[in-house]
């Protein structure tokens, strides 16, 4: 079981002041990225809406990691998920890769064309394949027999565990502890990731669906001592 801090964050030091409470803690970050399109909100490496994919306005610090001047915060010591709340993420797909993700999750409802889509993960580069993890999230309301086509092209899914993605602190969708329930019976050896309403009342029940990974925002960062709710969540899924 692997937990996964998630920060949606307001600007690069938002990001840095979160990510410097849970180095040492875990090994992966996820940062949620939203372009106030497929979600309303608006988060780093945004600086305001996009307007156009072909005109992208990303903060100074977003500029300087992408010329290579500085680094991802703590870099040495946590790699970084990146959830795409973005609609068309795969256009722009160069750009996430060069902020240094070592996993990129793609939203299937904000990608458009299944064809389309299917065929941009089928000419990813081997050496990036090799070196990069690549998801794909869906909605509670979405079918996993969406996935079919797509699924031999991907390492994980990751299944929503809220209604109104984009916002952390929703209430837990119940719907979603069916979906991984499916999604492990149609695919047992696929790596499963639960992101939104994980708490420790929803935890034990995700794990006992079928879900390898919880992805955990408010619980994390809320909590009075991040590192024993860190270690709490972990343990959850260790036999008593």
């Amino acid at each position: 079981m692997e937990i996964i801090p998630a920060i949606l964050p307001k600007n690069y030091e938002d990001l840095k002041n979160k990510v410097s409470l849970v180095k040492g803690l875990v090994s992966t970050v996820q940062i949620d990225i939203c372009d106030g399109n497929f979600v309303k909100t608006v988060s780093w490496p945004f600086s305001s809406r996009v307007e156009s994919r072909d005109n992208l306005e990303l903060d100074q610090y977003a500029q300087d990691i992408l010329s290579e001047r500085e680094g991802m915060p703590f870099w040495e010591e946590v790699d970084y998920e990146l959830d795409l709340m973005v609609s068309r993420a795969h256009e722009n797909f160069d750009l996430f890769l060069n902020l240094g993700a070592k996993r990129i999750i793609f939203h299937l409802e904000a990608e458009g064309d299944t064809q389309e889509f299917k065929e941009f993960l089928e000419g990813i580069d081997l050496y990036i394949r090799d070196n990069t993890q690549i998801g794909i999230a869906i909605n509670t309301s979405t079918s996993i027999l969406n996935l079919k086509s797509l699924i031999s092209n991907i390492d994980f899914v990751q299944c929503m565990g809220i209604e109104k993605i984009g916002y952390q602190g929703q209430p837990f969708d119940e719907r979603v502890i069916d979906q991984v329930k499916a999604l492990r019976k149609e695919y047992p050896e696929l790596i499963i990731s639960v992101d939104g309403g994980v708490s420790f009342d929803t935890a034990p029940r995700l794990i006992e669906a079928g879900a390898n990974r919880l992805v955990v925002g408010s619980v994390i960062f809320n909590s009075l001592d991040i590192r024993e709710t860190v270690l709490a969540l972990r343990s959850l899924a260790r036999p008593a």
